[in-house]
């Protein structure tokens, strides 16, 4: 009986959907985040009668086979790129990608991650950095006599100096952008690698054709429905409950049977 190990593989499903759902309720005030959904696919199947196959010598075959699956395997976690709700915070150094695109991080090896966590600050040289201490590219360094910092919707980056009415450009924010945002590589921290699943990254100006604008003094909330969220935690324990009832349903039929042989 194949019923044990098929219904093995479906609670192993639904332990890795529930996973992923608690990371998602987790997640639901993290900055940037977007939701992940599980997705599974079956197993290969076993062919016992093959479709089509001769009845008879008069030419009539077989209309549907008789295929018993395997079970189910996880295939991956896609994660949901839509756009998060924006939050005031009347933060000069909090910025947040109004329509597609990630902000470049330059870590500490020199390698470049990408996020759409704005919540930025400066260092103690004036760098605006992650909360990590991980400066933007292209960096931007704040004098020490800026009263206040203006980024512009298209990125550009302006301070007033002291008492001088006119702004001092400090330079220009970009933004990069990729051809399968699904495919890149979560690593925590609110960063995000680019993989050959991603493609490579595309580096552009806010505001051009198809790319976000940067909103300065907000930040971009998780894109999490908790109530969604809730609703497939329910339905992942329910499929859950229904495997282990067919493990104890195949065993009680293997012991009968059992019984019949004695």
């Amino acid at each position: 009986m194949k019923a044990l190990g098929i219904a093995a593989t479906g609670m192993l499903a639904q332990q890795t959907n529930v996973d992923v759902i608690a990371n998602n309720i987790a997640n639901a005030n993290t900055t940037g985040f977007k939701t992940g959904r599980a997705a599974f696919q079956d197993l290969i199947y076993q062919s016992q009668l093959q479709e089509g196959a001769a009845t008879s010598t008069q030419g009539t075959s077989r209309p549907v086979g008789l295929n018993v699956g395997l079970g189910v395997q996880g295939a991956g976690v896609v994660r949901l790129n839509t756009q998060g709700a924006l939050t005031q915070t009347e933060n000069q150094f909090d910025m947040a990608v109004n329509g597609r695109g990630f902000f470049v991080v330059t870590r500490p090896d020199g390698t470049q991650a990408y996020t759409r966590a704005g919540a930025f600050q400066l260092s103690s040289t004036g760098q605006l950095v992650t909360l990590d201490g991980f400066e933007i590219d292209p960096g931007i360094n704040v004098p020490n006599n800026a009263r206040s910092v203006v980024v512009s919707p298209q990125g550009v980056v302006q301070a007033f100096l002291d008492n001088d009415p006119d702004p001092t450009d400090l330079g220009q924010l970009t933004l990069a952008t990729f051809l399968n945002e699904a495919g890149m590589r979560p690593i925590g921290n609110n960063l995000l690698e680019q993989t050959t699943a991603s493609g490579a990254a595309n580096v552009v100006t806010p505001g051009d054709p198809g790319v976000g604008i940067i909103q300065q003094g907000y930040l971009e909330n998780a894109n999490v429905n908790i109530v969604a969220q809730i609703t497939d935690l329910i339905q992942a324990q329910r499929a859950y409950e229904m495997n282990s009832r067919s493990i104890e349903t195949a065993d009680q039929m293997l012991q009968t049977a059992n019984q019949i042989k004695s």
